[in-house]
């Protein structure tokens, strides 16, 4: 074979898969199997076939054919002596010998019915003893008892040299019969030889089999797997720039090829992520840098429009007091527009700095009981929700490290809604609930008011967002996004229930214990002076 025949050769079984290599492994496995299977089977047949012809056919072939001698000596030794005494005792022996000799003749004849050459040897025997029997045996045992017989003394001579016959044909017969048997012995003993050969043979080709497919397994299978293995968990422990290096069948290495191929992606789109997370890092200090001034600037702002609102709320209320009346129509009209937007303009400002401070002021933790909170809530209520005629129900509720104000201004934004947004000609009918959820606590209020459509689930947490007009309902639009980040302030969440229909149904969950908060100022000192400046 030349250089380039092997290259391509090489190159050819290069190309095989797995799936391939395990083929043309098995069909060899099964090749050589089956070829040592049928030479073990011919041997094992092999075997039983001389073991059944020894042991059913020469080995009683030999007994019957000694049995056979021995009735014919049974009966020339009566005939024999019957010629000699005329004793009709020496009779019997004679008649017992005939009944063996057609017994022991008949089953020599079915033992050696598929071999024509010991059945010939038997006819010879047969032969011979019949030759006998007609000149000797016979014409004596018809001759009468109580005397010698003549005939015994006149065919003395002629008996002897026919009986001679018989025997030398029945030792002809014994003789090659021992020969069969010594043969079948022999052969027997060869092909147990043989079998043994075969079948130590087949084990081991079978050992030599296992141990070619556990190395191919090991070398084309276990060890690329093992080689992919160890750069996969390079790779996966944070060396990126680890090569997968493809080994094995051609269908590893393709699998190996592409890890790699990932492993590059992977390498790019963690360079291109690294740069967006510093981007985004870089996004977020900015954003929560801005995100403080504006909360500071929100509650400076508000903070700092209380005294001149309170003086051009002071201011407009005094001109309509003095001056209501005197005016005309359109002046009272400006003068009633400037009052009511003053008194909004307090509300707003007042909302806006109450939702400023969450998180801010609002921050002292301790143990607080939700019915209690509730309670007071719901008394400092009591005039809105007595003229509403509202029913309000609650379960018992749990204990909680939060901070109270917080979750009375939660109560009373919620339950305030719930009775604010009652449906017109029906007794308001508030239930508040609470349940464990795992490692929260999950508190729903539900009302029979108008509802909240499903599209707007959302939306009525986004602080100044209003769904009806400041003539149907009064609000700032502030106190459901003020819910939402006292919820989350004490690590929880809170949501509509979009399959209740009947009302609204509100669902918040807290933490037995809210999450610390970086960043805040909430020592005693600063929430006492932030809590002492004036509104």
């Amino acid at each position: 074979m030349t250089g380039d025949e092997r290259r391509s050769r090489a190159r050819g079984l290069s190309a095989w898969t797995t799936r391939r290599w395990l083929r043309a492994g098995v069909a060899a496995s099964l090749v050589v199997l089956t070829v040592l299977g049928t030479a073990g089977a011919y041997v094992l047949g092999r075997t039983g076939t001389i073991s059944r012809d020894l042991v059913d056919v020469r080995s009683p072939a030999l007994t019957v054919a000694i049995r056979l001698e021995a009735a014919v000596l049974n009966q020339e030794t009566g005939i024999r002596g019957y010629g000699l005494t005329g004793k009709a005792a020496f009779v019997t022996p004679y008649k017992q010998g005939l009944t063996e000799q057609e017994a022991t003749r008949a089953q020599l004849a079915r033992l050696l019915r598929k071999d024509p050459d010991r059945l010939e040897d038997l006819k010879t025997v047969q032969d011979a003893v019949t030759a006998w029997q007609e000149r000797i045996a016979r014409p004596i045992a018809a001759q009468p008892a109580g005397s010698p017989s003549p005939l015994a003394t006149e065919r003395a001579a002629e008996g002897k040299a026919l009986f001679d016959e018989v025997r030398a044909s029945l030792s002809a017969q014994q003789e090659r019969l021992r020969a069969d048997r010594v043969r079948a012995r022999d052969d027997l003993m060869t092909t147990m030889t043989l079998r043994n050969w075969v079948f130590s043979a087949i084990a081991v080709v079978i050992v030599v089999l296992t141990a070619l497919i556990f190395e191919g397994l090991r070398r084309g299978i276990n060890r690329p797997l093992e080689q992919l293995g160890a750069d996969a968990r390079a790779v996966a422990g944070g060396d990126f720039e680890h090569p997968i290096t493809p080994t094995g069948p051609a269908d590893l290495r393709r699998l190996s090829s592409e890890i790699d191929f990932m492993r590059r992606r992977l390498v790019r789109e963690l360079a291109v992520s690294e740069e967006t997370r510093l981007r985004l890092d870089a996004q977020a200090a900015d954003l929560q840098r801005s995100n403080a001034e504006l909360e500071q600037f929100a509650y400076v702002a508000s903070h700092d429009l209380q005294e001149p609102l309170r003086k051009v709320s002071s201011f407009t209320q005094l001109l309509q007091r003095r001056y209501g009346g005197q005016l005309d129509s359109r002046a009272d009209q400006y003068i009633d527009f400037a009052v009511d937007g003053a008194n909004r303009m307090q509300i707003l400002i007042n909302d806006l700095l109450d939702f400023s401070r969450v998180g801010r002021l609002h921050n002292a933790h301790q143990s607080v009981d939700l019915d209690e909170v509730l309670e007071r809530t719901l008394s400092s209520m009591s005039v809105g929700i007595e003229e509403a005629g509202a029913i309000i129900t609650h379960e018992p509720l749990p204990t909680l490290v939060a901070d109270p104000t917080q979750l009375g201004m939660l109560w009373q934004n919620l339950i305030g809604n719930a009775v604010k947004f009652r449906r017109p000609g029906e007794t308001p009918k508030i239930h508040v609930t609470a349940d464990r959820e795992g490692e929260l606590w999950r508190f729903t209020v539900t009302d029979n008011g108008i509802g909240i459509a499903p599209e707007y689930a959302d939306k009525i947490f986004v602080i100044f967002q209003r769904l009806h007009t400041k003539d149907t309902y009064s609000g700032s639009g502030i106190g459901l996004a003020m819910c939402k980040k006292i919820v989350e302030f004490h690590g929880g969440a809170i949501s509509v229930d979009p399959d209740y229909r009947d009302g609204a149904r509100i669902v918040f969950t807290l933490a037995p214990r809210p999450p610390e908060t970086p960043g805040t100022d909430t020592t005693p000192e600063a929430t006492r002076a932030e809590a002492e400046q004036p509104r």
